[in-house]
């Protein structure tokens, strides 16, 4: 049986998602991803998609998953029982030992048992896994990009643990018939001959790999004016985010996107560009209001900002 990933640039109708993703691994410090929305959508095929595009790429950025209904040794780590049978005391690391310098991603995010939601708040403030258990006293660095995924008709996400990702994007069903017809075209042609596909698609994803590598490599050289400064500052006014991680975030996204753009400064496209997925989830939601409020709250404050016109 093939071992092959489904093709991170083969996915299709999932562009905001995937470029949350990307922007992720060109600055790790964005802080990660939320993708919450209808079920099959592809949230996770894209997810571990974009470890096998860096896996090609030579990018050391592995992703680990969390599974639901882990246990906290699971995640923590715990006593490596192999060697304790040899008389040895040893740590076996958790999920957030695999996580360290990569993605750590949770599926169904918003249905996470509330002392595995206050362990991660906590490991995700501090970037250092304390253990103090079985006879084990182990200190182990965990600095990740958290990703996670769910449906929001199955419960809320904690506000403090929705906080912790830099980036939000809502994932719909597509309507659009003809990229429908294309998703069932692709995933028949994946499902049939894994390989093929994945060969076939080796080229595309080899350039986008190698677009991240250099955006990775640009990053540092990225300048932002005070100009844009100011107007990333006047956005999150406007749209009343909560938090001043809004305006970093934010900040961070729109240098990541000129370096993925191949730019040497960020304008206001970028600005533009970061707006919606930094802070639709830092805009509360009015009594009654559509889920899409704050989204479109947002669009419009930066419209004003920017003198564009509303999309």
């Amino acid at each position: 049986m093939s071992d092959a990933v489904f093709p991170f640039s083969a996915v299709l109708g999932q562009d905001e998602l995937k470029r949350c993703l990307a922007l992720c691994a060109v600055d790790p410090g964005i802080a990660g991803v939320l993708a919450i929305g209808d079920r099959g959508t592809a949230k996770t095929t894209t997810v571990r998609g974009l470890g096998a595009l860096l896996r090609t790429a030579g990018v050391l950025m592995p992703i680990a998953e969390l599974p639901l209904g882990a246990s906290e040794d699971r995640v923590l780590g715990s006593l490596d029982v192999d060697r304790a049978l040899r008389g040895e005391v040893a740590f076996a690391p958790g999920v957030l030992g695999q996580a360290h310098g990569g993605f750590l991603y949770i599926d169904e995010v918003n249905l996470l048992d509330d002392l595995l939601v206050d362990v991660l708040l906590d490991v995700a403030a501090s970037g250092v896994n304390r253990v103090e258990r079985d006879g084990i006293s182990h200190v182990h660095p965990a600095r990740f990009v958290l990703v996670g995924s769910g449906n929001p008709e199955e419960g809320e996400l904690r506000p403090q643990l929705e906080d912790r990702f830099g980036l939000a994007t809502a994932v719909t069903t597509i309507t659009d018939v003809d990229v429908r017809l294309e998703i069932v075209r692709r995933r028949l042609r994946f499902d049939r001959d894994p390989d093929a596909f994945v060969a076939a698609a080796r080229e595309s994803e080899l350039r986008l790999g190698e677009r991240i590598v250099r955006a990775r490599d640009l990053l540092d050289e990225v300048a932002v004016s005070e100009r844009i400064l100011r107007q990333i500052v006047d956005v999150c006014v406007e749209s009343g985010a909560i938090g001043h991680r809004a305006d970093l975030v934010m900040t961070r996204t729109a240098l990541a996107g000129a370096a993925f753009a191949g730019r040497a400064e960020v304008t206001g496209a970028d600005v533009a560009m970061a707006a919606v997925p930094a802070l639709r989830h830092r805009t509360p939601r009015q009594p009654a209001e559509r889920a899409a409020a704050p989204a479109a709250r947002v669009r419009l404050a930066t419209a004003r900002v920017l003198g564009l016109r509303a999309a």
